[in-house]
């Protein structure tokens, strides 16, 4: 017959049976919150008595233990602390979010994916950013957004640049998340382009040599001389950044992803109109557009020019007692008109005398 003594003695080996467990610092243990004291979060890990996660393993410094974890959540914890004589264990919950946020980055960045990050601060070279708990940097020359995206707490998409545990060297880039959108961007429209489209674009900037057009993502270049049929000086005499066009396109370069653009192309011809109205021997007033060293280029037809030589022009300047200037206005007949190699030569005379045809002949130099 069992005795008091013998009973109590099996209860207790039942009680100590069912808290069989073999924890130390170090292993990661699921457990269930049970509570909060002033301490920090309250943890059944299935121990004798309940572990404790230290508020500052908890939750970040101001924060509330009881504002972020709810009681009765269950999770995976990091001992952080051998179990002391009152049995009572350490946990973080911190250090174990912290791991499996750099495996989530590490994966990130593996598939190079597009990532969100909390502005934190603006600091010297770059801002300091927050993904998933984890803070990185993003530097300056790194950055493609304008300062009032980059506030405290703004969300902007990243990709990872360099992602180190060991060194805590977390690296981010915005400029890459718009690059690589810009060259899909890119990919997607060259793939549609065609020599002898029309497309509308944005001046988006203007240099001595022509301007450069947004078509959707790609900058074409419109060249000075696809600017106009008539002599245009620079662009700014008909274009301004911000306008909004319709060109047409001459060149696609699919290896270096290069367009060329026209203006031009998009009015008549106007030496096809001219042969209509213009032949050899005809007396025609003319507005000066320019001067060289071989001779002044006269605008006798709109968007068409000719030449008039240089010692034509000295003589009409000793002739009339004047200086030519460009946008001056003079009397001239053309005596040679060559619409295939678009060329008219012209004189202030009915019939120059001894004059070869070179004389009549401009260097060969750029169109407009």
């Amino acid at each position: 017959m069992a005795t008091k003594k013998g009973n109590a003695e099996d209860d207790f080996e039942k009680l100590l049976a069912q808290y069989d467990y073999n924890f130390k610092k170090g292993d990661l243990v699921k457990g269930t919150v049970c509570g909060f004291d002033s301490q920090g979060v309250l943890v059944d890990i299935g121990a004798k008595t309940t572990a404790l996660i230290p508020t500052y393993e908890a939750v970040d410094k101001g924060e509330r233990p009881e504002d972020k974890i709810e009681k009765g959540q269950s999770g995976e914890f990091l001992i952080i602390r051998d179990e002391d004589e009152d049995g009572r264990f350490l946990l973080s919950k911190k250090k174990v979010d912290f791991a499996y946020a750099w495996k989530d980055l590490e994966k990130a960045k593996a598939a190079d994916e597009v990532i969100l990050g909390t502005v934190v601060d603006n600091v010297k070279g770059g801002v300091i950013v927050e993904v998933a708990g984890v803070r990185g940097f993003v530097p300056s020359s790194q950055l493609r957004l304008k300062e009032a995206e980059l506030e405290k707490g703004s969300k902007i998409e990243l990709k990872i640049l360099t992602l180190d545990v060991q060194q805590n060297n977390f690296i981010l880039s915005n400029k890459k998340v718009y690059d690589d959108s810009v060259n899909e961007v890119r990919k997607n429209l060259f793939s549609q382009l065609e020599v002898g489209q029309v497309v509308k674009g944005e001046v988006v900037r203007i240099t001595d040599f022509g301007a450069f057009v947004d078509i959707g993502g790609v900058d074409g270049l419109l060249p000075l001389s696809q600017l106009s049929w008539r002599w245009i000086d620079h662009p700014t005499d008909i274009l301004h950044v911000g306008d909004e066009i319709d060109v047409a396109v001459i060149m696609v370069d699919h290896d270096k992803q290069r367009v060329s653009l026209s203006l031009k192309q998009l009015e008549p011809d106007p030496w096809i109109e001219a042969q209509k109205h213009l032949k050899e021997g005809d007396k025609a007033e003319g507005t000066v557009t320019r001067i060289k060293y071989f001779g002044a280029f006269v605008e006798v037809y709109p968007g068409v020019e000719a030449l008039l030589p240089h010692n034509e022009l000295i003589d009409y300047q000793n002739e009339n007692k004047v200086i030519v200037q460009p946008g001056d206005k003079i009397q001239t007949y053309i005596i040679k008109f060559n619409p295939e190699d678009r060329r008219i030569s012209l004189s202030i005379h009915e019939e120059p005398a001894g004059e070869t045809s070179s004389d009549n002949e401009a260097p060969k130099e750029e169109e407009n």
